[in-house]
């Protein structure tokens, strides 16, 4: 094996690495976090430091030989380098790695070096520090079913004056400032007037914890942080843990007339079969074979259920995520349905499946798509719908901005300019085909409605750029209700009464006649109490309280799916 391959082997990937980007006469100093899961998949956030920006989820992360390439959606950018050992370190006779190559923007390219970072890296309060609690601290709040993790970083401006921001990971939200800040003797008390929130703790001797109580909206809540640059890890319980009690098998299919290969995980019972099998269909965005949101895995969940109940489970990275080939975003309504039907086939080939017990689980959009498979004239023989819409896409986004707006605690004046300005974008989206037009003429919406102070730029621009879609353009007139009308199979349809994405007593009734009217004999829907869009244990449904629930999926919405399959995939 060659010497470079050697020093970029399996595994030495895996941990925190800096690098400092020169942008014109400012530097950007940045920390990239490698990591690989259970799966053998490879995962990224990335940190701008100078930027106050924290956990950037890279949307797609490949390792081929000694090649590291990420892109990070959110914010337009990727990366792409070169694994190689560093020759110039005479530290230790160990083998430094370092990952050099090209980091793209904007249209231009800048050289970035990063190296790795040793365990326990900047832990400790910088040098220059005017106060002893300064750096970075990790902590979270827990309550309930909700773990919310917190992450703050004390520092000083250029009068000496202690400042500080919070970022709230599982919320997305970083960099939140603090009005007020002071220590004294170890006594730290911040104020977040933008959240009406308080923070009073006491810095311990050896100055690596702050026990504390976290005030907002008259509730207090024990908050305890600890001196780290490493962001909590993650609970989700419901996660199966390796060994599985059944076979996974990595699989690939065509789609397109053989442009795209779709790559997603085949899970088997045990024995020789044949077995009833599903096909999980995932809901808008560009997302896993896992449906991987706010930190879950809901399709990971679904499948090891099902699979253990003895039903063979497919589920597939989207085209141009992951693993599968394409580009996402050019991709429309028909090149999604496409997908569903090569997945389809491609489980149906399957020696192990009994193509007479074949269904489709569908969520959100992907429950729409689902349904357009699922004709009188298919062989579909059972469909699950979680969470559908059924109403046009523009009814849908209006009703969901409208609900999580309310639900924030937003005025009603802003709540009207909100939809107000909805309104006037899918009316842009319509006219206007020209996608750099459309942007053009979007982006000028943005600035005359002045909404988009409320929001990171890069956030109006991931908006901006999604609203310019080819999906988009489709998705906005399109209506479900007619290929629900002609769904004869059995169906089970499930919607939560806290969905704010996917209002249950906006769609339900809807969900009902269409089925009704396509005379249908064999169909259940469920408004399920007190679940969110995810199908959460949920409080408000909030989207922003998704990542702080640590309840993947609300055990009664499992149990209901799992015995609803059984019945109807029984011999």
């Amino acid at each position: 094996m060659p010497k470079r391959a050697a020093a970029a082997g399996a595994g030495t990937l895996e941990g925190d690495w800096a690098g400092t980007l020169q942008v014109g006469d400012a530097q950007l100093h940045l920390v990239l976090h490698l990591s690989k899961d259970a799966h053998g998949q490879w995962h990224a956030t990335v940190d701008s430091l100078d930027q106050a920006v924290y956990g950037m989820e890279a949307s797609k992360v490949t390792r081929a030989e000694d090649t590291l390439h990420f892109e990070l959606a959110s914010v337009g950018a990727q990366f792409q380098g070169k694994i190689l050992p560093d020759r110039k370190s005479t530290a230790s006779r160990s083998s430094v790695v370092i990952i050099r190559g090209v980091w793209e923007q904007g249209g231009t390219g800048l050289p970035l070096r990063f190296e790795k970072r040793a365990p326990g890296a900047a832990q400790r309060p910088p040098a220059a520090a005017v106060s002893k609690i300064e750096g970075t601290w990790q902590g979270a709040i827990e309550t309930g079913n909700m773990r919310m993790r917190l992450q703050l970083h004390l520092s000083h401006n250029d009068n000496g004056q202690l400042i500080a921001s919070l970022d709230s990971l599982d919320q997305a939200i970083q960099g939140i400032p603090a009005s007020q800040v002071s220590e004294k003797a170890g006594q730290l008390k911040l104020e977040l007037s933008a959240f009406g929130a308080e923070y009073a703790g006491t810095l311990n001797a050896a100055r690596n914890q702050i026990a504390g109580n976290w005030s907002q909206r008259g509730n207090i809540e024990k908050l305890d942080f600890r001196r780290s640059d490493q962001v909590l890890e993650l609970r989700r319980p419901q996660n199966p843990i390796k060994p599985y009690p059944y076979k996974e098998e990595e699989v690939s299919f065509a789609s397109g007339s053989g442009r795209v290969t779709l790559a997603g995980a085949l899970t088997l019972p045990q024995g020789t079969g044949p077995f009833p099998a599903a096909v999980l269909v995932g809901g808008s965005g560009p997302t896993d074979r896992d449906e991987t949101v706010a930190g879950h895995k809901p399709f990971l969940v679904l499948a090891d259920l099902l699979t253990r109940k003895g039903v063979v489970v497919l589920r597939y990275d989207k085209r141009g995520v992951a693993q599968s080939t394409g580009k996402y975003a050019d991709a429309t309504v028909e090149d999604f349905a496409q997908d569903v039907q090569a997945a389809w086939q491609f489980l149906k080939s399957r020696k192990e499946v009994d193509a007479k017990r074949l269904g489709l689980i569908g969520y959100s959009e992907g429950a729409i798509l689902a349904s357009l498979l699922a004709t009188p004239s298919s062989d579909v023989s059972w469909l699950v719908l979680l969470a559908t819409p059924a109403t046009t896409g523009e009814k849908t986004l209006l009703r969901q901005s409208e609900l999580v707006a309310r639900t924030g605690g937003l005025p009603e004046e802003q709540i009207t300019r909100s939809l107000e300005f909805d309104r006037k974008a899918y009316a842009a989206v319509r006219e206007e085909n020209d996608p750099a037009a459309l942007e053009k003429r979007l982006t000028a919406l943005v600035e005359q409605s002045g909404l988009g102070s409320a929001m990171p730029p890069a956030a109006v621009q991931a908006q901006i750029r999604t609203m310019s879609s080819p999906w988009f353009r489709q998705f906005l007139d399109y209506d479900p209700e007619p290929s629900l009308e002609k769904i004869k199979c059995p169906v089970l349809a499930l919607n939560g009464d806290r969905d704010l994405q996917v209002d249950s007593a906006e769609n339900v009734p809807l969900l009902r006649k269409a089925l009704v009217a396509s005379g249908n004999k064999d169909f259940t829907v469920v408004e399920v109490e007190g679940v969110n869009h995810l199908f959460q244990t949920a409080q408000s449904g909030s989207p922003a309280l998704y990542g702080a629930i640590e309840e993947t999926m609300a055990q009664e919405v499992l149990t209901a799916i799992g015995n609803w399959v059984a019945k109807h995939t029984t011999l």
